[in-house]
This record gives C-alpha cells, structure tokens and sequence, in this order.
C-alpha cells in the first residue's frame, strides 16, 4: 500500500492491513497524482504527486480542512478531471488511456458516485433516479427498477419510491443518490459527505450496507467526510495535507 508523506514521517505510517484485506487485489492505484491551476499570475497546486492504493473490499476515509483539495481528488479518482500529471488505474485500466465515450462506458461498470449535493433529476421519481445507470447501461426499464426497488428498500426508501426529489427531505434525497451508486453493483462507490444529511438512525443504516457490500462483494470505499465517527468506521483514515495524503493512527 503506498501513502505518500515527507520522510520525516514515513517510518511511522506502516501500520499493516488485516492479512484477509492486504491479500486481496489492488482496485484502485493513484501515482504520483498531481492536480494544478492556473488562476491569475500564479499556479495554484492542489494536489502534489500524491499516491494512494485501495484494495478490493477496503474502505478508506479521507478528512482535512475545507479548501484542502479532497473534493478535486474524487473527481480525479472518478475520471471527472484529468490530472495534470500522474495517473490513476482503477481495476487495473488507467483512466488516461480511456477517451470521453469510454470513460463514461467504464464509470458507469465500475464506479458508483454518491455527491455532496445529490444531483438527483427533479423529474424523475426516486425509483426512475435510482435506475438511471442501469437504463444507460442497456437493461429494460423493468429490470432496472426492479433493481433499483431492491436497493432503495435496503437504504428505507421503498415507501417512498414513487416520489419526486421536490416532494423528499433532504435526507431522503440523499438516501435516493446513496441507492443509485449501488445499483450497479460497482467495484469502487467514491462518495462525498455521504452522511451529512441523514439522522444518526439513518446514517448507521447505511453504514450497515457498506460493510456489508465491502464484505461480501469486496467493493471498495473511498470516503470524504468531515463526520469523525464516520472516519473512525473505516478500514483506514487518510488527512489530506499539502496536496498528499498522511495516513492516521487508529483510534485508541
């Protein structure tokens, strides 16, 4: 696994994996991932050359402080914005060699996306939203709802399935936008303060199926939370500082 940090603390960021995940293969690779600006005179550099490894099943959380540059680097790793330098493989394809047609086609088999902001269609029933990447995918309109019920009821949005996003809470909209990053089955979900709009009930519901999935399907998390109990959740807790990743120690 390969976290990048200044030499000075490097020794001290070993911590092994449990042997079940460590043994598992590598889903998602960044190398030397580098995002930079260019606003007014002067090049803004966000990210520097940062490297993270996630293996299948492996649930990483990433935290650091607003303006850090955590939003930029889950476009990246979702092929959302090219670098400007380094690469990210996912499932051993490097995003760089895909063009826009194919990109879209590997997402969408790949990676489920679970925003900050739902980006749900407001003209689109929760069920008809929840099914959209299967309908993109190919499948008939049935078979995709009928999925996508299945989801909705696991995140407790069965009953409300025929609503439109205008008629939801916030937190039923979000549950809607965490059920059609599911539906596809996908080997990577990369989610953006998933939690921040649901109740504590709700919340531990959902984490509930993510250990679940990672488990049982081996689909991995990379998760960007401000939510400390939510970080401690997870497998691993990565501060983003100065465009890399520093790896925390567990809780006590």
């Amino acid at each position: 696994m390969s976290v990048s940090t200044s030499s000075s603390t490097s020794s001290t960021l070993s911590s092994p994996m449990s042997p079940r995940v460590s043994e598992r293969p590598v889903m998602l690779d960044c190398q030397e991932l580098t995002r930079v600006y260019s606003e007014g005179p002067q090049d803004l550099t966000v990210l520097d050359r940062l490297e993270l490894t996630v293996r299948a099943g492996e649930r990483v959380a990433i935290v650091g402080s607003s303006g850090s540059g955590k939003t930029t680097l889950l476009n990246l790793l979702g092929g959302l914005d090219r670098p400007s330098e380094g690469r990210v493989v996912i499932a051993g394809e490097p995003l760089s060699l895909l063009d826009e047609a194919a990109l879209g086609k590997f997402r969408n088999r790949y990676i489920g996306f679970v925003y900050q902001f739902h980006h749900l269609l407001a003209e689109f029933t929760a069920v008809e939203n929840a099914a959209l990447p299967l309908i993109i995918r190919g499948q008939s309109k049935k078979a995709a709802e009928k999925r996508a019920m299945q989801i909705l009821e696991r995140v407790g949005m069965k009953a409300r399935a025929d609503h439109k996003p205008g008629e939801l809470s916030g937190g039923e909209r979000q549950r809607v936008a965490i059920a059609r990053a599911l539906v596809t089955d996908p080997s990577l979900v990369l989610m953006d303060e998933p939690t921040g709009n649901l109740d504590q009930t709700t919340a531990a519901t959902i984490l509930a199926l993510m250990d679940e999935l990672a488990k049982e399907s081996a689909c991995a998390f990379v998760i960007v939370t401000h939510d400390v109990g939510l970080a401690a959740h997870q497998d691993r807790v990565l501060r983003l500082e100065a465009g890399k990743l520093v790896e925390q120690p567990p809780a006590p």
